[in-house]
This record gives structure tokens, sequence and C-alpha cells, in this order.
């Protein structure tokens, strides 16, 4: 999963895939602070190993992101195999020790799991819908565990709000806002944690003015949760901005126009003694400067509804925006 549903956590994924390499790794669920074996390394000049580990969270949207990164440090002369860990609890660890030297991260959700690992469950949110504010936090905090969080792209997986395109064409609604102006009552599917968290229900009040009537507990992003919006059962759907899917619902995204959400823009978080070589930033920034949401979206598309192979999906992608040589 790439988050939980915190406050201004990012959105919740689908179960992750087998958890490959739990065993391997042997690591604790959490610690709470670096171990002994990584505390000389969160001083160390940055390194640049040849031989390099891509970590994955399993889900189709991490796939992705961890192939790509391998093919574009790959071409840039370094030699990578990708690992796959289900959830951030066991390789976030196993970036710092350098058993992992490379992961997709998402800058607000990752800040407020680092700040939340150093003080606690309870700890005030330090990300922000400010992205500057939000990668401040995510890099000092990064930074005492030996990790270096690179350049944001331009491509950012939050969670959304969709309705149907009828429901949408017939009130006139292309913003957050417009439905706060529209004074409709809002049925919401979405999971039952919406009633209290900060970007769900009491955010749509507060922000928008929106009139959440009722929650209706199916799930985040569920094909349920999408069916009930796409049958008239309920107004509004709790997804995700990369979601591929909404279109076979014929779902539309509103926009959040005023920010309700945090600054969850996709970024590397590499091993600083291992991997933080201006070469491999180099190599990584590259995706960074060309993917977008809507990239993003598109290539999760092809693989969960056309059932393409992450790494076929992700290299033709490489290809076409000229980041990788054709053939």
């Amino acid at each position: 999963m790439r988050a939980g549903v915190g406050a201004g956590a990012g959105p919740v994924r689908a179960a992750a895939t087998a958890l490959a390499v739990l065993t391997a790794f042997g690591l604790a669920a959490c610690t709470s602070g670096p171990s002994l074996e990584t505390r000389s390394a969160i001083t160390a000049s940055p390194g640049d190993s040849h031989d390099l580990a891509i970590g994955s969270a399993g889900f189709t949207e991490s796939e992705l992101l961890a192939q790509m990164y391998a093919a574009l440090l790959n071409h840039a002369g370094y030699r990578t195999h990708l690992v796959t860990v289900g959830n951030r609890e066991l390789y976030e660890p196993a970036l710092e020790a350098g058993q992992i030297d490379v992961v997709p991260e998402y800058a607000a959700t990752f800040a407020d799991w680092l700040n939340a690992k150093n003080k606690g469950s309870k700890a005030a949110p330090v990300a922000s819908p400010d992205l500057g504010v939000t990668m401040a936090a995510l890099r000092r905090l990064a930074g005492a565990r030996g990790l270096t969080a690179l350049s944001p792209g331009r491509a950012v997986d939050q969670n959304a709000f969709a309705v149907s395109a009828a429901y949408a064409r017939k009130h006139h609604l292309k913003t957050l806002s417009d439905l706060g102006r529209s004074h409709l009552p809002v049925r919401l599917a979405a999971g039952d944690e919406c009633v209290q968290r900060p970007f769900c229900a009491p955010g749509l009040k507060k922000t928008y003015g929106i009139d959440i009537a009722a929650i209706d507990p199916k799930g985040v992003g569920t094909t349920p949760a999408k069916q009930a919006v796409q049958n008239g059962q309920d107004q509004m759907v709790l997804t995700t901005s990369t979601d591929a899917t909404l279109g076979q619902f014929g779902l539309v995204l509103l926009t959040d126009d005023k920010k309700l959400q945090n600054a969850d823009y996709v970024l590397p978080v590499v091993n600083r003694s291992r991997a933080g070589s201006a070469r491999a930033a180099a190599a990584l920034n590259r995706l960074s400067k060309v993917l977008t949401t809507a990239d993003l979206a598109y290539l999760n598309e092809q693989v969960d509804s056309w059932r393409r192979l992450p790494a076929d999906v992700a290299r033709n992608y490489l290809e076409s925006k000229g980041l990788l040589p054709k053939g």
C-alpha cells in the first residue's frame, strides 16, 4: 500500500502483491531511529555503488516506477535488480540499511510517515499542500536517516474525488468549489474513516462547504464504490488522482481547486551512501522532468486494464519520451 488514510496522508491502495523478499530481509516492522549499521552512513559522502537494488511496494504504480528507475539507471551504466517489498514498514528500514538503494515515494505521505516514526503516531503532520514546505520537511527527516529525497517531478498521486460525467454536466461541475456552491446533498463512497479524516468529509465541509449527507463505506476507489456512483446510489467517490479506471464507470474527477490535499508528488528516495551520487540523481531526474499525472494514470491503465507487463509498459514509455533508445 502506498499509504494509510491518515491526517493528510495519501490515498489507500488495493492489497499489495506477495511480499517477495520479507524473509530475506528479516527486518523489524518499525524502528524508532537509524540502526547501528546505518548511523555511520548518515554522515558519509554520497556513494555511487555499481550494483543497485530498486525497491517496489508491489502495487502497479510502484512497480511501473521501479521498472523505469531501473531502466534509466541501467542506461546510465549501473547494474540493477528489482526487489518487491509490500509495505513501507519493511522497505524503509531496508533502504536505510542499504539492502534497497532506490524506491519510488510520495513527498507528503513519506514526510508524515518519517515524522510519525520519529515522534509517534500522534505527531502533528509536517506535510502540507505547499510543495516547498513539504520537501523541506521531507529532506530534513530523510537526511537524518541517511536517505536523500531527489527532486519531485510533475506527477502527483493524491486523494481525489470523482462524480459521474452525467451528474457533472447536469449541475455544471468542474471543481470541488462548484459542488460546494451547488448546495447539493452528497452521499460519498469512501472508507469509513472518511468521517473523521481532515482530507475527507471534514475537509470537504470546511474548505468547500460541501454538504456530505452520508458516508457509504465501500472503500477507497473500489469497484463497488465506483459502481455506486455510476448507478446514482452515491454522488461522489474518494479515489486517487492516477486512477486508471474512472472512464470505465463514466466518472470524472473534480479539481481540488483550493488544495485540500497535501503535495504528494512522485519522487525517488535513495540511500545516500550507495546511490547518492550526482550521476544517479541525473539519471533518475530525467523521468521526473517528463512524467505527468496523466501519464502515470495511462501507464497504470495499460497494466491494470489492458493486462500488459509493467516492464514492457515502462520501457515503451521511456522510449516514447526519448529517454531510452528505441529497440
